[in-house]
């Protein structure tokens, strides 16, 4: 058998493609719909104590084969001047958290008096995660109309928006002092990243379906009617929506053993796969009809943004090349998927380069399954600076990661344009105008290929055989970015290799690949530096939890879309 090698940092560590990542068997949200489903978690609706006006709170309970976990809901009647997809937003439609066990009448009081102030309430350590909510104002009131007048909802006004209600954040990792990643990290049901944050969000989308529920038999009882129930494969079809921005971005930047982890297991997937020697017929059948709900899925994916557009626009015609391809090739031939990937490089947009390569993993759990272990990391021991380091291994690492930044042009505006900083009301990261803005003074190290440079410049006259501290004593401003090196050196897909301050950076790149690895879909830009996104978009509500629908509910069925 011929090991295909995984692909060369270079390659897979640029902005343009890592804002082209898809959902794929190694996202976030399927690692954990598989876990639950494998180990046969019990679900339960505690509490539902929510008013005619839609006020109130609601306990949803996990129990997983050693704990629970309970989502408490919180919904409010929100004015509609007062909704917004900000974070400086004040009110939301419902705010919630996920509640390390399950919560006593103590707890909910305590929690009613903190949680719907989101930043300016305080949580303990029992909270695992905090979030909020705000209704997708229009669908909302169609969805409750047609069922308290005893019909269904439009199926397109359904796909057209894709969720009820989208959250602006879900703060976990001991924000607002919830409980501290290393408090939970140990447990199993968490040991892969943002299980914590992914439980919160498919607990609260039964929370949505059952409140819009309950708001249509208020509205019919009101008449004295009956409201209809919402039917099983329309309730499946509705996810929930997020929008996320800039908050969201130097994550990738400021956790890079973790981020490596994440893009190395997806390479490793891809290379173990694109090293089978032949595919068997019921691997080649899977895949030849996930390609088919595949492209359902792009078909329902809309956007207004120029940039996503045109995207969007290149995807559909790489989903035609692909078909052509298909009925031309057999995939039963020695090294098909290897063929089809540089096919697939050679032909299509990088849209459709990293769409093949999510599809291409399907078939295969029990080969790259495995990798989602792999996925976490303890940062403590990579960030130790190697003092004893000679000053010409340093400069041979610097001239290998990072020959694409010394060859930048630093003194150019046009390369150093924008500048990272924390915003002081919301204590949030933001982008800013280098010249145009008195923020300079405030930047955040955020732009490692700068620094690279610089130390690469600042090395120039030392001699080769010095150590790494000894330039450090004298030039302590260039720690960070020694570390980072070092870090990279030993990990090579932590770093981007674009420059994050060139007034031509697209922030909507870093939020999509890290989206992507939560296993969001139909990505919307709303400009350069926000978008939105839906979560679990047709997953099975906890009810309907089994091995068999618990892994590729991300491809619509096609007896569905048929209906």
């Amino acid at each position: 058998m011929t090991e295909i090698p995984i692909r060369e940092p270079d390659l897979v560590m640029r902005l343009a493609r890592l804002g082209s990542l898809h959902q794929s068997r190694l996202s976030f949200m399927r690692i954990l719909t598989r876990r639950m489903a494998r180990e046969g978690w019990r679900f339960e609706q505690t509490c539902f104590e929510i008013d005619d006006r839609g006020i109130g709170h609601a306990v949803y309970t996990a129990h997983t084969p050693d704990r629970a976990y309970s989502l408490i809901a919180f919904a409010h009647d929100l004015p509609a001047e007062k909704r917004s997809d900000r974070v400086i937003a004040e009110a939301w439609d419902a705010t919630f958290t996920l509640f390390d066990g399950i919560p006593d009448a103590e707890d909910i009081d305590r929690l009613a008096r903190n949680i719907p102030l989101q930043e300016a309430g305080r949580v303990t350590s029992t909270e695992l995660s905090v979030s909020r909510a705000n209704r997708s104002v229009r669908l909302w009131e169609h969805v409750v109309s047609r069922l308290s007048a005893g019909q269904q909802p439009a199926r397109d006004q359904i796909d057209a928006v894709g969720y009820l209600m989208r959250t602006t954040a879900v703060y976990g990792s001991g924000k607002l002092g919830a409980a501290d990643r290393e408090m939970i990290a140990e447990r199993p049901e968490f040991s892969v990243p943002f299980q914590v944050e992914m439980l919160s969000v498919f607990l609260t989308r039964w929370f949505v379906i059952d409140l819009v529920q309950h708001m249509a038999h208020c509205r019919a009882a009101e008449r004295g009617a009956t409201a209809a129930t919402l039917e099983p494969a329309i309730a499946r079809s509705i996810g929930i929506g997020n929008s996320t921005g800039l908050g969201m971005a130097p994550f990738l930047l400021n956790h890079p053993v973790l981020f490596h982890n994440w893009i190395a297991a997806r390479e490793t997937a891809l290379s173990r796969v694109r090293s089978i020697a032949q595919a068997t017929p019921d691997e080649v059948s899977r895949f030849r009809t996930l390609f088919d709900r595949a492209r359902i899925l792009v078909d329902m994916w809309h956007s207004d943004h120029p940039v996503q557009v045109a995207k969007l626009s290149a995807l559909h015609n790489d989903t035609n090349l692909i078909a052509s391809y298909l009925q031309r090739i057999s995939l039963s031939a020695p090294y098909a998927w290897d063929a089809l990937y540089n096919w697939a490089e050679e032909t299509l947009s990088l849209e459709g380069q990293e769409w093949i390569v999510s599809l291409m993993l399907e078939p295969y759990g029990t080969l790259v399954d495995d990798l989602a272990q792999t996925m976490s990391a303890d940062n403590t021991a990579t960030f130790r600076i190697a003092g004893a380091m000679r000053i010409e291994d340093l400069r041979t690492l610097l001239r290998h990661i990072y020959a694409w930044a010394i060859d930048i042009d630093w003194t150019d505006p046009a390369n150093r344009a924008r500048a990272w900083y924390v915003s002081e009301e919301k204590l949030e990261p933001r982008l800013g105008e280098r010249f145009e803005e008195p923020i300079e003074e405030y930047e955040q190290p955020l732009a490692p290929g700068r620094d690279a440079a610089a130390l690469h410049a600042a090395l120039r006259h030392w001699p080769d055989d010095a150590p790494v501290a000894e330039f450090l004593l004298r030039h302590p401003e260039h720690r960070h970015i020694v570390r980072r090196t070092q870090i990279v050196g030993r990990a090579p897909y932590a770093e981007i290799r674009d420059n994050t301050i060139s007034g031509a950076v697209m922030p909507i790149d870093m939020l999509r690949c890290k989206l992507a690895f939560f296993g969001a879909t139909q990505f919307d830009p709303r400009s350069d530096r926000w978008v939105r996104i839906c979560m679990y978009r047709n997953a099975p509500l906890p009810k309907d939890l089994s091995r068999d629908t618990a892994d590729l509910w991300v491809y619509p069925d096609l007896k569905d879309t048929m209906a």
